[in-house]
Parts: C-alpha cells; structure tokens; sequence
C-alpha cells in the first residue's frame, strides 16, 4: 500500500504535508509556512551554507545526526526523518545550546546572517563525534561561508563546544555525543523506526507526481509506467534544476527509501556501492581502501553535500566534470544497471555515450557501483586542479592507475575529467605506456599521445592549452611520485 501523506518529525512532533508542491524545498517550507526564519536563504544552490539544517535517523540503535542544505532539498525527501532547525535548539530555560554559548564566549559571530548555519554545522558535529580535531571541525566548517569574522573564532569555538555540555541536563539536544541515551531520545528513535517502517509514497499535488518507493522490483515497475520520471538522488544536481533553471518536473521518483539500494558491501573481489548510498558513506568506504582517494573525497563538495548527495547519482548525471568518475574508470570499475526488463552490468567507461547523454535505457535505472579491491602491486593516484582548494569544479580531474613487473607496465588505466564531453579514458595514452619500462622517456611519449585522446573545449575555468598542459603534467607527477628513478630530464611543473 502507498499513502499519500508526506511525514516527519520537526522537534519530535509530527509534521503531515498534503499541499505542497513536491519540488518544494524545505528552506521554502520552513520559511513561508512554518516562519523558522532562523533558517537562511543565500546562494540557493547548497554553496554558502546559510541555509543549514540538521536532520536524525536512527542507526544502529542510536540517532545519527547529519547536516544537510535545506535549499536544494525537496520536501518529500524528509518523510520518515527527523528534521532540526537552529529554533530547536532553544533550551526551555532559556539558556543558549552549547554550540551558541560558545560561539558567543568566542567571538565567532558579527553580521550573524550565516550564525545559524555554522551553529546548525556544528550541532551536528557535536552530536556526532565527542572531542573533532581540527582537521575534522575545518571540513564540518567547509560548506559554511562567513564574510564578517573569519574563521579563527568560529574555530575557537568549536574546539571548545564539547566543554559546555552538562552531562545531568536532560535535554538531550544540548547532551553531547558519547552520553547515554534519553528517556525523550529513545522514544524519538523509536518513532522514527516506525516511520521509517511505514508502506512506500505515492504524492501529488497539482499535477505533480512524487513516488518513494521502498524495493528494487517497485522502483522498475514505476520506471516502466513513468519511462520519463525524473530519478532524484539525494537532489544535489537536481535541486538547482528548480531553484536556478526553474525547470518544471512534472513526475520525481525518488530512490531513497529503497532497501535494496543502500547496500555497501564487499563482493568477490569488488566493492559494491549501491546507488542510494550517501557521498559519505560511499567514500569512507573507498578512502580505507583507497587511501590516496582521501583528499579528492575530502574536496569534493562539503558534509552538508556529501551527507545528501549518492555516489550513484554522482555517476547516473553524466557530467563531464564529475570527480567521482576518472579514479573509478581508473580502477576498472563496473555498473549494474536494473529495470522492468532485468539486470546488465557495463564497464563504468562504456556508460558515457556523450555529452549528459548515457547508455541508461528508458526505464532502467543505476543499481550499484562494483570498484575492484586493491591487488598487490597496484600504482593509483587521482589529481583535482581547480581554481580553490576547497568546494570547486574541477577544470581537470585525472587518475592513474598502473601495474609494474620487473620494471615494465604490465597493466594500465588513465582516465581524465574536464577534458572532454564525458569523463574519458585515454586510450593512446595508455597504449603509449602498455609494456614499456616506467621512465621518463616513456612518460613524455605518453604525455605526448594525450593530444590524440582529448581536444578540450576553453571555458571560464580554464583554456584549452592550459587543460591539455595540466593533464600531460598530472601524467609527470604520478610518475615521480611512484618512480625510484629520480627526477626526468625535464622537470615539469604542476599545480594543486
């Protein structure tokens, strides 16, 4: 059975929506219906981080708190969790959370336009993790921009939030994590079980349809009766289609709820990452086993993005910049595709046809991404350069993943980002490379064939000439970071 009935939980009370637009964002709901104006609208595009919000599952027998950007997330896609806003936190003594205090006592607030997504950023990170260090408290801060203070205070106070906790108090917002369980947390966590448990959502309101299915089997049966439903992810991408495009959707099926495709586990020598896996999870995933995965995934997008945001939907847009996708064509990782006329799996490689244009058939849709297990002898490396450290697009993403015996490639995969329509391998690159000795000589022979495997396009994030210097370069780099050969001839430089 489907209800008709979106519902979550809003300070643990019960939230029903019947007339909403489906593509309505939660900064719109809580703003124009519910006047929580604490919650902030900047860039509309999950960027500034103004507009933050925290939301609560159960997990594991515990709440499990996660920021995310209400701007660009629609409605529906709360029903069955547990949504806090930075009116929430206001304590019933009238005391400010711990968060508040401490970015009070520290400073950390001037204009106070983007407070509340800071404190909403930190909040989840208070609940989520008992003493951060300041790696962990930069990147929870990353989604977060602030033109007044500067950052230092910000920081200060969240080096020293966790000290405001009074482990007593039994209002279990302001309790950090590590401490037992509420009376009022559990029943919470329990009623979120039970929603989560509830039958699938089948929505609409003038005219537009919004389906969240909860099994593999209903979400192809959808597809097969809405061949041309849009498939909303975690809405990264799909959020701005509205807010900036101001694109008309008239039928969303969202895969959020469906069991089958939260699946994270290891296969017989692959990984498996279903579709409906968060950014999150996805790359803790690979950066234990892929450690030089780890700053990539730490520079791509922000916690609130990443907590939204599915590695499988990363992968399903098609975007020629997309960093997720050259280190795993790099590791030769494999797609399966599902629908009404059953699986297939493809080489990741072979799902880019053109430009955002993919091997998908109508009605089928991503399932899962298997990436193989590391195999002793493995060289791998991925390079992002862009314009920030932080939150940019890519002007070129490339990966390099090579196997040496005696000396020789006996195996190899090169594949770039941003040099072409789609995320691309480079085939003469790579045949340049096959069984020769990995030095110098064959490095610049290879580099060299890169002009037959990209002509890339000039843009407002780099030149042509400037793309195609930067890949041949990333080429140097990895082999001077895998090579005990010493510097080439010819040092070349590259950037970050």
């Amino acid at each position: 059975m489907a209800r008709d009935t979106i519902r979550f939980l809003l300070d643990g009370r019960l939230v029903e929506v019947r007339d909403r637009a489906p593509t309505t964002t939660v900064l719109q709901y809580l703003r124009e219906n519910l006047h929580r104006t604490g919650t902030k609208e900047g860039c509309a595009e999950g960027d500034c981080g103004a507009c933050t919000v925290v939301l609560a599952e159960a997990q594991d027998g515990r709440l499990a708190y996660r920021a995310i950007n209400a701007c660009i997330r629609f409605l529906p896609t709360l029903d069955g969790q547990a949504l806090f806003t930075v009116e929430s936190l206001k304590r019933r003594d009238g005391r400010l959370h711990p968060v508040q205090q401490a970015l009070v006592d520290y400073h950390g607030s001037q204009c106070g336009f983007c407070t509340p997504g800071f404190v909403m950023s930190l909040f989840a990170l208070y609940k989520s993790e008992p003493s951060p260090s300041r790696a962990r408290i930069d990147d929870a801060l990353s989604g977060n921009l602030c033109r007044c203070t500067g950052y230092r205070p910000i920081i200060a106070a969240a080096e020293h939030m966790h000290g405001y906790g009074d482990a007593g108090d039994a209002e279990w917002l302001a309790r950090p994590y590590g401490a037992a369980e509420t009376a009022e947390e559990r029943a919470l966590r329990q009623r979120l079980e039970a929603l989560r448990a509830a039958d699938s959502l089948a929505y609409e309101y003038a005219g537009q349809r919004y389906f969240a299915p909860t099994s593999a089997p209903e979400l192809a049966a959808l597809l097969a009766q809405y061949p041309d439903a849009c498939i909303l992810a975690g809405g990264t991408d799909v959020g701005l289609w509205v807010t900036k495009q101001h694109r008309d959707l008239p039928t969303l099926i969202h895969i959020g709820r469906v069991a089958e495709l939260h699946r994270l586990e290891r296969g017989p020598g692959y990984l498996e990452i279903g579709a409906a896996v968060s950014l999150q999870r996805a790359f803790a995933a690979l950066m234990e086993l892929y450690p030089q995965l780890t700053e990539l995934c730490l520079r791509f997008a922000s916690p609130p993005i990443r907590n939204s945001g599915t590695l499988g939907g990363n992968i399903a847009n098609g975007s020629p910049i997309g960093d997720s996708m050259p280190g795993l064509i790099a590791l030769g990782s494999r797609l399966l595709l599902n629908g009404s006329e059953g699986r297939r799996e493809l080489a990741l490689e072979d799902y880019y046809l053109a430009y955002q244009k993919t091997a998908r058939r109508p009605g089928e849709f991503v399932e899962s991404v298997r990436v193989p297990l590391p195999r002793p002898g493995w060289q791998f490396a991925t390079y992002k350069i862009s314009k920030r450290f932080d939150q940019d697009i890519s002007a070129v993403c490339g990966a390099f993943c090579l196997e040496l015996r005696d000396g020789r490639i006996a195996a190899v995969r090169v594949a770039y980002g941003g040099m072409a329509a789609t995320p691309k391998r480079a085939l003469h690159c790579e045949q340049a490379l096959a069984g020769k000795p990995w030095s110098a000589a064959t490095v610049e022979a290879a580099a060299a064939a890169l002009a037959q495997d990209y002509q890339p396009i000039s843009d407002m994030r780099a030149s042509q000439d400037y793309r195609q210097r930067v890949a041949a370069n990333l080429l140097h780099r990895f082999h001077l970071e895998t090579s005990d050969a010493g510097l080439p001839t010819r040092v070349v430089a590259y950037g970050r």
